[in-house]
């Protein structure tokens, strides 16, 4: 994605995300949409998507999602739970993430994401609830 916000440089470059070759392609406050290849870096050792792999994608999509609603110089948003239910074996090719926002307030946001195969079927359905918290100065 060409014209992501200036704070998104960090992240893509570094990190859980940028370790598990996690690519985000749409980053607005309504939606977020990351893909993720299902490869040796995202399998677990019988040869299917790790389910943590998943949640991995799930909780990164909904964190983006969140910081796009708090004044990033004072706030920033973490993760208090997350929840997914695996629906379908994945083995290879790559997965995508869609995050929605089911609730964003003052101090805690809930997002709702759909990761889906190639051909748009579910393979996890997930819930993430994070705190939005003052940020610690920098020493």
């Amino acid at each position: 994605m060409s014209d992501l916000p200036d704070w998104f440089g960090p992240f893509a470059s570094r990190g859980l995300a940028a370790a598990l070759g996690i690519d985000v392609v749409e980053l607005t406050r309504e939606r977020v949409v990351a893909t993720m290849p299902v490869d040796d870096r995202t399998r677990q050792p019988f040869g299917l998507l790790h389910g943590g792999a998943s949640i991995a994608l799930a909780e990164t999509v909904a964190s983006l999602g969140a910081v796009m609603h708090v004044d990033r110089e004072r706030f920033s948003a973490v993760g208090l739970e997350i929840n997914g239910n695996h629906l379908r074996a994945k083995t290879d090719g790559v997965v995508r993430a869609t995050a929605t926002p089911v609730h964003v307030g003052r101090s805690t946001q809930i997002w709702s994401i759909e990761i889906t195969d190639e051909a748009g079927r579910l393979v996890c359905v997930s819930r993430c609830t994070l705190a939005v918290v003052e940020r610690r100065p920098s020493h």
